[in-house]
């Protein structure tokens, strides 16, 4: 091979490189504006959709825990309540059975001392009598 070939080799792979090049620039830069219209794009849209509906989201959560709180609040008063209330009642019924109890026993106690003199009255009477087969039949 002449010098003259190798130059003319040597000038095609330096034009061919040259093609690359430009090749690669292109796209680099058809690569930065389609980046550069996604991103304005998918601001747009973030401002326009996303933001509206995130200003809703916040403000339904808030919403959310305002609730929340006051079902919590309502929860506990009513726990309050209704423990209130069983103690109470469970007070009322020791009286009631306390009182119960002593009316009871009273009365009992009378009923008894009742049937212990009717029981005595009997028995006095019984012993008092004449026997009926001592006295005139023989």
């Amino acid at each position: 091979m002449d010098l003259q070939t190798t130059n003319w080799l040597i000038g095609v792979i330096a034009v061919a490189s040259a093609i690359q090049s430009l090749l690669l620039l292109g796209a680099a830069i058809a690569g930065y504006r389609l980046y550069r219209e996604t991103a304005r794009a998918v601001g747009e849209l973030e401002s326009q959709h996303i933001e509206p509906l995130r200003r809703q989201l916040d403000a339904i959560l808030v919403d959310v825990q305002r609730i929340t709180a006051r079902v919590s609040d309502r929860t506990e008063r009513v726990d309050n309540a209704i423990n209130g209330t069983i103690d109470r009642v469970d007070e009322t019924a020791e009286r009631v059975k306390h009182s119960v109890r002593e009316r009871v026993s009273r009365v009992t106690g009378i009923v008894r001392g009742v049937r212990a003199v009717i029981a005595s009255l009997l028995t006095t009477d019984a012993a008092h009598e004449p026997h009926a087969s001592a006295g005139g039949r023989a």
